[in-house]
Order: structure tokens, then C-alpha cells, then sequence
């Protein structure tokens, strides 16, 4: 009779036990997704903060050329400012105002980025600037590093969002 109950409760906190620990798996890699979250996210920021770096050396080059391109260059200074006013958390991502916000800043640099360099097209000694092409090859650079981050980012919401709500995650 002793040896039958010590049986049943070695089952049962072994039972326990590997519950237990699947829960805590479970949970551990929820938190490594949650994780990879925010690191695709910061790689994304890190982003466009180079962006955001190379706006300045770029007002000034052209500004030496293109003098009467005044208000072009003045919103580009306003929109890179405007977007690195804004930091968004990876907590903050979960806010949809938040993120809109940053998107609009970074939306708001892209289009004057776009305007800056078409008006550019009006002075053929500025395109054929050394310090200029090396700029705008940066740029490019760093336009196309901005989609690679956001993808892989959008790749690791999806994977954290599928294992939260497959089972055992949804519980």
C-alpha cells in the first residue's frame, strides 16, 4: 500500500515536473522571439540614424552649389530633424499612434530626400561632384539597408505573432 501511494506520487511529480518544465520552455522561447523583436527593430532604427547622419554632409554639399535652393534644403534640414526627434521603443511598437508618427517623420525625409535630389538634376557640376556621388551612393546604400532591416524586422514580428498564437504559445 506505501509502495503503490510513493509510486503515485513519484508519477505525479514527475508529471508535474515535466509540465513544469515544458512551461517554462515555452516561455524561454517566447522571450528569445520577443528579443530577436527588438534587436531586428533597433537594426532598423540604427538605419535611419545613418540616413539621418548623412543629411547634414549632403544640405552642404549641394547648398555650395546650389544657392538659390533654399527651401528645398531648409525642409530637408526640417524633416531630418523631425525624424530623429522621434525614437520609438521597441514597447512602443504596440502603440499603432506611435508608429504612425515615425513612419510619417521617416515618410517626411524620404519624399524631401527624393525632392532634394531631383532638383539636383538642374546642376550638371554638382552631379559630377566627387563628395556628392559618394553621398548619393551612401544613400542609396543606406535606402537599401533600410528595406533589408525592415523586412527581416517583419519577418521576426510574423515568427514571434505565428508561435503566440499557435498552441502551446495562446495559452
Amino acid at each position: 500500500m506505501v509502495r503503490g501511494l510513493l509510486i503515485a506520487l513519484i508519477v505525479i511529480v514527475v508529471l508535474v515536473g515535466g509540465v513544469a518544465a515544458w512551461a517554462v520552455s515555452v516561455n524561454n522561447q517566447l522571450v528569445g522571439l520577443d528579443q530577436n523583436v527588438a534587436e531586428k527593430w533597433a537594426q532598423v532604427q540604427n538605419v535611419y540614424q545613418r540616413r539621418a547622419d548623412l543629411v547634414p554632409n549632403l544640405v552642404e554639399t549641394v547648398k555650395g552649389f546650389a544657392t538659390q535652393e533654399r527651401t528645398v534644403l531648409e525642409e530637408v534640414t526640417r524633416a531630418r530633424a523631425s525624424a530623429t526627434s522621434i525614437q520609438l521603443t521597441p514597447q512602443a511598437l504596440n502603440d499603432p499612434k506611435a508608429l504612425e508618427r515615425f513612419q510619417a517623420a521617416q515618410n517626411q525625409l524620404s519624399g524631401a530626400l527624393s525632392r532634394l535630389l531631383v532638383t539636383v538634376e538642374r546642376y550638371p557640376e554638382l552631379k559630377s561632384n566627387q563628395n556628392f556621388l559618394t553621398l548619393q551612393s551612401q544613400l542609396e546604400g543606406t535606402e537599401n539597408r533600410i528595406t533589408v532591416e525592415r523586412q527581416r524586422f517583419n519577418e521576426a514580428v510574423r515568427e514571434y505573432n505565428t508561435r503566440l498564437r499557435l498552441f502551446p504559445g495562446s495559452l
